[in-house]
């Protein structure tokens, strides 16, 4: 079956009232989407329909999902096609997973959690290259009432979506573009995702563990940004149990992210002992990049140790190997105060976050001059 066939037969079919059943020609028609064959489905990709659990659901929806990226709708993000109650459109939209965070002990049902999809789904678009996110829209608009808490969150956990008016439903091959363009979009979001994710902590009952981030080994091989863990760690010292922040993985994660919103790429695998390397399509060069956290009253602390490993790294990686120098770049968790033109002086540039949530960020003159930050107004 085509996808424009399913779509339309969805629409024609389902009935929001009563009980799912197996013995109803909807529910069989959306639980059968998963077998379906004949989907222009992207590599790597499954569909799936959904048609509610005992109650029919008001707003049915063809989930679409990455394997490699995430295969369960309750949390992080994923594409779906979700059709409105009176079924007349359709809307492609790239999701924020709602279940996990509408639980009792994190937002609700409510207002706390369309505040909280409202807020991170901006993150989200900010982060996002612009080439990837034109044409796309933002807002879903699903006719529901206000009391029908689960489709009004899918309508605020829309990051970006692209709406069809079944009556003008596109052909076939379009709707397969804009498929393949949805996945694009998903594969940048996940980037996004696993930085601005809410931390996990540990619960009582579970074992205590003690790590560390740990940089890739060195390799050859070119292999794209993938971000590591940022959650909260547990150690055992003496004296007891400390948890602890991965606040130099934190920061490195949204730094390559906004990084690759701004058309540079990012590798972060198989470099080493180098916290970052980044690239851009205009430029041979490469960008060298170290991060450090600054501790209270440390700045002086984490500049001179930026400077000896950039210039440690340049020499190790780039000129003992007659590659040709890199850009050098310092990130730090905050403003570095008086050491911008010192930095510069040696042929470092520096960023740093002004704001948490979301983040946006500062930097000197060559920061500026790459186009990695916006000059200062």
């Amino acid at each position: 079956m085509s996808l424009r066939d399913l779509i339309l037969d969805i629409a024609a079919i389902y009935n929001p009232e009563g009980k799912t059943s197996t013995d109803r020609a909807d529910c069989a028609l959306l639980w059968g989407v998963k077998d379906s064959e004949g989907l222009p489905l992207p590599k790597g990709c499954r569909a799936e329909g959904f048609a509610g659990k005992g109650n029919m659901a008001r707003v049915p929806w063809i989930g679409i999902f990455q394997e490699e990226i995430n295969t369960n709708p309750h949390q992080g993000v994923y594409l779906a096609y979700l059709f409105d109650a009176d079924r007349t459109t359709v809307t492609l939209s790239l999701q924020q997973g709602v279940t996990e965070l509408s639980k009792k002990d994190r937002y609700g049902t409510g207002k706390a959690l369309r505040r909280y999809l409202d807020e991170r789904g901006a993150t989200y678009r900010r982060a996002l290259p612009p080439p990837v996110l034109q044409g796309w829209q933002d807002g879903v608009s699903l006719k529901v009432r206000n009391d029908q808490w689960r489709p009004r969150a899918y309508q605020h956990a829309d990051i970006a979506a692209r709406r069809y008016v079944l009556a003008n439903l596109p052909s076939e091959e379009e709707l397969a573009r804009d498929l393949e363009q949805a996945v694009a979009l998903l594969s940048h979001a996940v980037v996004v995702d696993r930085y601005a994710a809410d931390l996990s902590f540990p619960t009582p009952n579970e074992p205590v563990v003690f790590s560390f981030a740990q940089h890739a080994p060195e390799t050859d091989e070119e292999v794209p940004f993938l971000p590591g863990n940022d959650q909260d760690y547990v150690v055992t010292l003496k004296g007891g149990v400390e948890r602890r922040r991965r606040e130099h993985e934190t920061l490195l994660v949204a730094f390559a992210t906004h990084a690759i919103a701004r058309s540079f790429e990012a590798q972060r695998k198989g470099i080493g002992l180098r916290d970052l390397i980044l690239s851009r399509n205009d430029s041979s060069a490469a960008w060298l990049v170290e991060v450090k956290q600054i501790q209270a009253g440390g700045h002086r602390k984490a500049v001179r140790e930026a400077v000896a490993q950039l210039l440690e790294y340049r020499h190790a990686y780039y000129r003992q190997h007659d590659r040709p120098d890199p850009h050098l770049l310092a990130v730090f968790s905050g403003p570095i105060g008086g050491f911008g033109p010192y930095l510069e002086s040696l042929g470092i540039a520096a960023v740093w976050p002004v704001a948490d949530a979301p983040l946006w960020w500062a930097g000197t003159s060559s920061a500026v001059e790459w186009g990695l930050v916006s000059a200062a107004t």
